[in-house]
């Protein structure tokens, strides 16, 4: 990326892509064990990772979805920050009334540090640098998240959860696809 240093770089969303795909691993892993001892009972590994993951991804696409509406030189970024923003504000409403239903109360530390290091990056970056690492990053993050929700999907047990997994998983996908061809404008973009 053009203007960031490495090290900047490690603080931005590779950090969390490399963390998701990590935890990720983790629950497929854990698949056949029993969940970790704060789950509560009814939540197996894959379940608990997903609840841990899942509600901290959708605020913070809400969140840098913000920063980008304001932040980004682009209208087709700010455009699609905006994407973010509102599909994201439902999702988080679903998961929580799924949470709020099973009295489950998740918790991710690690994941919770990543991603305020992933936002202070962002306020940091300004111009065609911060929409280079926004668009790069979403195209990163988007895939993870779509490999996250996959997994419930296929090895989930919780019937709830992989129903709004299942629900879900197409408007990651259509995010995705929107991320990889604002990835795709800004390439050519910049051989011009």
């Amino acid at each position: 990326m053009k203007g960031a240093s490495p090290t900047r770089r490690i603080a931005g969303f590779g950090l969390v892509y490399a963390l998701v795909l990590m935890a990720t691993g983790v629950g497929v892993a854990n698949a056949q064990t029993p969940a970790p001892p704060e789950a509560p009972g009814m939540l197996n590994a894959v379940d608990f990772n997903f609840v841990g993951q899942a509600n901290l991804g959708a605020p913070f696409q809400v969140d840098s979805g913000r920063i980008a509406e304001t932040k980004s030189t682009s209208a087709g970024i700010r455009s699609y920050a905006h994407l973010m923003v509102t599909s994201h504000i439902p999702v988080v409403d679903a998961l929580n009334a799924i949470l709020q239903r099973k009295n489950v109360t998740p918790s991710n530390p690690l994941l919770h540090g990543a991603y305020d290091a992933m936002l202070f990056t962002l306020y940091a970056e300004h111009g065609t640098a911060f929409d280079q690492t926004y668009v790069k990053d979403q195209v990163e993050y988007q895939k993870g998240n779509a490999a996250l929700f996959q997994q419930e999907i296929q090895n989930g047990s919780d019937p709830d959860l992989r129903q709004f997994a299942r629900e879900t998983l197409p408007k990651i996908e259509d995010h995705l696809q929107r991320a990889l061809k604002l990835a795709s404008a800004a390439s050519v973009g910049s051989t011009d």
